[in-house]
């Protein structure tokens, strides 16, 4: 079967606008254009569409589901097969969330008590399976699957305490951050507290800190397209000036 833009907008829930979008940016081209001027999409585009928005439900940037869709080696079957493992999780973290809730009305309404632990319970299982979603698999590459289990292992086990002091440390090195961004030196003592806070944060995470993983967390902050945005959504740059403080923070100055 064939759609026009409108008819596709309407069977896949998106709006003209965003196909529209999706064609000048390469990530879902018509299979042709009719003699009145008209994106036409057949089943294979139908079938990409579905894929791209699986992907961006699940918190995957444009750019990355175009490279995604792109591979060579792309499988639609084995990319289904990933989806619905992947909204399983999802389902599982929903579910913690809201017997979480549960409970804590439960609470409010004077049938059972709740420990501070439980409360966020829920709230340190969605971040570790929010950041096993998104960065899983280049970090594991890179540090190996022992030292990110550790890792989830010891974001689990935090107090409301360490949980609220390692938020607080997250604040503090955007702020600092900022501050040291604007005299562009990142060996200058702004910068370098920037970096012995983000030392500090990672510190509450990690199972044991070196300066070697560090310096390597700095250079996928800027080899990662993600992890660069994250750090650039103020300002341009700021993502290679961490980087480079840590350089000197660590001494692996490159």
């Amino acid at each position: 079967m064939e759609y026009t833009v409108l008819k596709l907008g309407k069977v896949a829930g998106v709006s003209t606008r965003t196909l529209r979008y999706y064609d000048e940016i390469g990530i879902l081209k018509p299979a042709r254009i009719n003699s009145s001027g008209y994106r036409i999409y057949g089943e294979m585009e139908v079938e990409k569409l579905q894929q791209i928005l699986f992907y961006k439900e699940l918190g995957v940037g444009l750019e990355q589901i175009k490279d995604i869709l792109e591979d060579p080696a792309f499988d639609v079957a084995n990319a289904l097969a990933e989806h619905r493992g992947q909204l399983l999780e999802k389902r599982k973290q929903l579910d913690l969330l809201i017997a979480n809730v549960d409970k804590t009305i439960a609470v409010k309404e004077g049938r059972t008590t709740m420990s501070d632990k439980e409360k966020f319970e829920g709230f340190k299982k969605n971040m570790i399976d929010e950041n096993e979603r998104k960065y899983g698999k280049e970090v594991r590459e890179k540090y190996g699957d022992e030292t990110v289990d550790q890792s989830n292992a010891k974001l689990q086990n935090m107090s409301q305490e360490e949980l609220e002091r390692a938020n607080k440390l997250a604040e503090d090195i955007h702020q600092s951050l900022a501050e040291a961004f604007k005299t562009g030196d990142p060996s200058g003592s702004a910068a370098q507290k920037a970096a012995n806070l983000h030392k500090q944060w990672i510190s509450m995470y990690w199972p044991k800190y070196s300066k070697e993983a560090h310096a390597g967390l700095g250079d996928m902050y800027v080899a990662d397209e993600r992890f660069k945005a994250y750090y650039d959504k103020e300002q341009d740059g700021v993502a290679e000036f961490l980087r480079d403080a840590i350089y000197v923070y660590t001494g692996m100055k490159k």
